[in-house]
């Protein structure tokens, strides 16, 4: 099966990376041409600068081209999702679409093979996730993801492709649960990084991870999604990662909001935009979600990380 890259960034590079060393040619599509000839010509790839690519991995600028494989891993922003697939001119009839990006979509309040479905409803939609730093895939170093299609077959069939010596897929059918576990641990992250940040400590951020978790299942079952999906991989594992380590973007830049420090603005925190758009999600269904709520508040400048803890503490106490 041939597979391809949508996105030249670090994670899907670091994607290509993992599949060359089984045997897969990938080709990786950018819309930057240096990054193109850098990674043709330089075997080099400017997010992963310490990494040598092998030859096998070959770039181009032309997306239809790199989109004629059997699956495609989407490795771009969630918010740009939409924007990468209609840029894809040629039919993708069963070809199979895997989205590596974690959130959801502002316009549409769906999760990524939402997108997809609406935007490609000829493709299989799927969603690879869980508790993974670029880095460490590109180190070959043990990871293990959810890899989350409706379409049983489907799933299997990309789990044996995409699975690695040391990048384990567990399969599931509950695209909902994958879904949401990736996109709200990016919010819960802000918030445990605000409060370290704060000076709150770690047994703050305990609770915060805790109740946080409590909101991502409260909203995913909501939705129709298993519980025990939520307390796999892609919920409660990449929820534990992303709170407690500062190679997350949006942990770090929760930091930088408790410690009252700027930000760099080229850096895309996925968190920040999913809080905005689940906070709506969960007006629209009458979901309470106070800590995305606040998390959405307080990134967008609508109050303090000070007040919204004193928010968070004040609220009516409640059985567990």
């Amino acid at each position: 099966m041939s597979v391809a890259v949508l996105g030249a960034g670090a994670f899907g590079t670091a994607l290509a990376l993992s599949l060359s060393r089984e045997g897969h040619a990938p080709r990786i599509w950018a819309r930057d041409a240096a990054t193109v000839d850098a990674i043709n010509h330089e075997h080099r790839a400017p997010r992963l600068p310490a990494i040598t690519l092998p030859d096998t991995i070959t770039a181009s600028t032309d997306i239809d081209a790199v989109a004629q494989a059997e699956t495609l891993l989407l490795a771009v922003p969630m918010q740009s999702l939409h924007d990468l697939l209609s840029r894809i001119a040629a039919p993708l009839a069963g070809q199979r679409l895997v989205a590596c990006c974690k959130g959801v979509d502002l316009a549409e309040l769906t999760g990524p093979t939402g997108v997809i479905a609406h935007a490609k409803p000829e493709a299989i939609p799927a969603i690879l996730t869980g508790p993974s730093f670029a880095d460490d895939i590109a180190r070959n170093l043990p990871t293990a993801l959810t890899l989350a299609c409706r379409d049983e077959a489907a799933g299997e069939a990309l789990q044996h492709e995409l699975s690695t010596g040391a990048l384990r897929l567990y399969r599931t059918t509950d695209t909902t649960g994958a879904e949401l576990g990736g996109a709200l641990k990016n919010v819960i992250a802000i918030a445990c990084g605000a409060c370290i940040g704060e000076g709150m400590g770690d047994s703050a951020r305990a609770a915060l991870m805790t109740r946080g978790f409590a909101e991502m299942t409260r909203l995913a079952t909501r939705l129709g999604a298993r519980p025990e999906t939520l307390a796999g991989l892609c919920g409660l594992g990449d929820l534990a990662l992303t709170c407690t380590s500062e190679l997350s973007r949006n942990y770090r830049f929760g930091l930088a909001l408790g410690r009252g420090e700027s930000f760099d603005a080229h850096l895309t925190v996925e968190g920040v935009k999913t809080a905005e758009a689940v906070t709506r999600l969960a007006a629209k269904l009458g979901v309470d979600l106070p800590i995305c709520a606040m998390v959405h508040e307080v990134s967008t400048g609508g109050t303090s990380v000070t007040e919204a803890i004193r928010y968070l503490l004040n609220r009516p106490l409640k059985e567990e």
